[in-house]
């Protein structure tokens, strides 16, 4: 099945079983805003938990805030994001589309890494175990010759970046024959820069009002309470601030889901080191965070590692974490080391000291950041992504599985009575009262055992317990496992061991340490 199909499925799927819905749907929606489903914000808090845990309950020197949306208005200018925090776009005349010119380029040079590994393949079904990709791609004329193409587009990339030169940008789109994917032609306008930033008015009156904004990111709010955290909490460099929170860009060029949002969610953690130090730091939180996503079990081949071409004004270090989407490797996680910039920043502009006194080296310094930085709904959909299958079973029947790991599934445990008589429906919510305060349970009797299961297996749900007329002479019931679908047969006061050994989020905390 092409993958844009699967992504059509899985949108579709999202909304079907309560995980995702447009916003405002009965008013036509509202572009690029989604709301999560009864579902969907239990797989979402599920994620952040993890995230959570995993930095604040695993590292003693990282503590968590929650700071305000609305912030001081300096503060942007600060951080840079009133002058500097633009995309540059390029409309097409025909379709009177408009596009992000460098995400035009980088799907273009996406388009001959494509046509790479499609070689590759080739050659490797070709050739067999003896096959050598490395000395195939170095040898094999056609594949020499689209690496080239490749590397020339992505130095003048790179350059026109770093240099911000919006004319060359056009340039490379013009000399690369990049055709609008709505009108099918070349007929682009000049690219220019947009601000990301909303603006709104805080104030009783239009004479009495200030102009502030929806924060773009969390990092500042986590910047500017950088001495009180560290005061109160009599915080030792090195150490780290981390926090989630709510987001807005006024994204022009919204797509792919809920991939790209106006609205969005951020799982942010800052850590502050010595000056000097932060490159160390740099590399060990890569390292840290690579094994957090792969600890989810979706195939480490699905996780790549994409430096830079184009550092940020407070950057000497970035990379981002991508995962492969049905769209492509796409970035769900940036690790940057900021330098000191923002904490220098936020000095000058305040005016007040922003220092921390190092008792080891007996001086006082502007601390250096390394970051991390995860887009909740990003990790959302590739969590969905990798979980959604479709399996032919031998019966010849078909079914709809989403595989989440067991401490991330919206519903732990369904349980079902065999029918809605003969006293099974209260044994099952016996069952159910006694585990609720342990994890998750939904309660179902609506239509056949298969299609509840059916049901169950479409949201995720690892674990399903049916009540029959055996539960009621020996309080036994049929347990069955959702990957396998095999069953057995179980004490009911053995049910609560059985499941809360998988679906701890103490599992998943344990492959990290």
């Amino acid at each position: 099945m092409a993958q844009e199909d699967v992504f059509k499925k899985i949108v579709s799927h999202c909304k079907e079983y309560g995980f995702v819905f447009p916003s405002s749907e009965i008013y036509d929606g509202l572009g690029a805003v989604y709301d999560y489903g009864q579902n969907g914000v239990e797989l979402k808090n599920n994620l952040k938990k993890y995230w959570w845990d995993s930095m604040v309950l695993l590292n003693e020197n990282v503590v968590g805030i929650d700071s305000a949306i609305f912030m001081h208005p300096t503060i942007w200018k600060a951080s840079g994001h009133v002058d500097a925090f633009n995309d540059p776009l390029i409309d097409n005349k025909d379709s009177k589309k408009r596009y992000r010119a460098d995400v035009l380029v980088e799907d273009y040079l996406a388009k001959i890494d494509e046509k790479i590994d499609k070689e590759v393949e080739k050659a490797a079904k070709r050739f067999g175990e003896s096959f050598d990709a490395a000395m195939f791609k170095e040898t094999n004329p056609r594949v020499k010759e689209y690496q080239a193409k490749r590397d020339e587009v992505h130095t003048r990339f790179a350059k026109a970046l770093n240099d911000g030169n919006l004319e060359e940008l056009r340039n490379i789109i013009v000399d690369c024959e990049i055709v609008c994917p709505i009108s099918g032609t070349r007929n682009w306008t000049e690219v220019r820069q947009f601000n990301l930033m909303f603006a709104t008015e805080m104030g009783s009156t239009s004479d009495g009002a200030m102009k502030v904004y929806l924060r773009p990111e969390t990092a500042q709010g986590i910047f500017v309470n950088f001495l009180n955290v560290q005061k109160t909490g009599r915080m030792k460099i090195p150490f780290g601030i981390a926090q989630i929170g709510k987001a807005f860009r006024n994204e022009i060029v919204a797509r792919q889901f809920i991939f790209r949002m106006r609205e969005f969610e951020q799982m942010e953690m800052q850590f502050f080191v010595r000056p000097g130090e932060e490159l160390d730091w740099f590399k060990k939180w890569k390292e840290t965070r690579i094994k957090w996503h792969k600890a989810l079990g979706y195939g480490d081949a699905k996780y790549r590692f994409h430096d830079h071409d184009k550092l940020a004004h407070y950057a000497n270090a970035a990379t981002d974490i991508e995962f492969e989407m049905p769209f492509g490797f796409k970035e769900v996680e940036g690790i940057h080391s900021r330098t000191d910039f923002d904490l220098s920043s936020h000095e000058k502009f305040s005016g007040k000291k922003i220092q921390y006194f190092d008792p080891e080296l007996n001086k006082s310094y502007t601390p250096y950041v390394v970051e991390t930085s995860i887009g909740v709904d990003r990790m959302f959909l590739s969590t969905i992504a990798a979980s959604y299958c479709e399996e032919k079973l031998e019966s010849g029947e078909e079914r709809v599985v989403l595989r989440l790991p067991a401490p991330l599934a919206p519903v732990k445990l369904g349980i079902l009575p065999l029918v809605k008589k003969d006293g099974l429906p209260e044994k099952a919510e016996e069952i159910m009262s006694a585990l609720k305060f342990d994890f998750k349970c939904q309660y179902d009797e609506k239509d056949s055992v298969g299609k509840r299961y059916r049901r169950h297996d479409a949201i995720g749900t690892p674990f399903c317990v049916t009540v029959d007329h055996q539960t009621l002479e020996d309080n036994t019931v049929t347990i069955r496992y959702r990957d396998t679908m095999t069953q057995e047969r179980v004490a009911i006061d053995q049910l609560s061991n059985i499941i809360s050994e998988q679906v701890s989020m103490k599992s998943l905390l344990k492959k990290l340490v």
